[in-house]
């Protein structure tokens, strides 16, 4: 039975299958010999032989899911050009594994991995509209004005960003400067390119930390910074639900 190249690249553990089809199209891909560059290309599974990177590539039989506490520093890919740490210098598996999503360099919180596209898709795929939870401390003190803007759509640049949720949990005097900072409580289910950053500072509230805590219903709990663990058979069926 054949099947389109980028989703059995992704069966394989490759990358997620948008990178996978990025990957064709940079001509890092040969299918018995022949460099392919294009979209559109099947394969049959059983006969065909894929090559990435010069190595034979097979679906992976051992599925995993992983769930990490990100620090700050570390960027959220497989690999960094500019030679960054990245999550798979926390998470060392013998698998091939990628990232559901990202978190900013500056970031922390829980990051999903794995090895399965499908897995991956049932999160990533628009039509989900996962809600994903952030406790952020900024500077200055959110108006009500401010808080009801947040919450109805805000121009992050050429875009205005979803409906979505924002709670004042606390605040504080900043000790250097005097000035009050709040710590606030974000949902929301977009994913845009440091989108939490940009909404608070065009509000004119720079961020100061940013932590993810939750995907839905899996949550960060008590995991340390920089500790993962594998999904528990209930946060699976909870992703298979989706």
């Amino acid at each position: 039975m054949e099947e389109r190249l980028q989703k059995y690249m992704a069966r394989c553990g490759v990358a997620s299958r948008r990178k996978c089809e990025e990957i064709i199209l940079n001509g890092k891909v040969l299918v018995n010999g022949k460099v392919i560059n294009e979209l559109g290309v099947k394969i049959n599974p059983e006969t065909d032989k894929v090559y990435y990177e010069g190595n034979l590539i097979k679906p992976e039989e051992n599925k995993l899911y992983i769930m990490l506490n990100k620090p700050e520093g570390y960027i959220t890919s497989v690999k960094d050009e500019k030679g960054r740490k990245t999550i798979l210098d926390l998470v060392k598996v013998e698998e091939r594994i990628y990232p559901i999503g990202r978190l900013d360099y500056d970031s922390s919180g829980l990051i999903l991995l794995t090895n399965d596209g499908e897995i991956y898709n049932k999160i990533i795929h628009p039509r989900v509209q996962i809600d994903k939870k952030y406790i952020v401390l900024c500077r200055g003190d959110f108006t009500i004005e401010e808080l009801k803007r947040f919450e109805n759509g805000i121009d992050i640049g050429g875009y205005i960003t979803a409906k979505c949720k924002i709670k004042v949990i606390d605040k504080e005097v900043d000790k250097k400067t005097k000035k009050i900072n709040t710590l606030v409580e974000i949902s929301i289910h977009e994913g845009k390119n440091r989108q939490i950053r940009r909404m608070c500072e065009a509000l004119g509230h720079e961020v100061i930390s940013l932590n993810r805590i939750s995907v839905g219903d899996i949550k960060l709990g008590y995991l340390k910074k920089g500790e993962w663990r594998n999904l528990t058979k209930t946060e699976l069926e909870y992703i298979n639900s989706l």
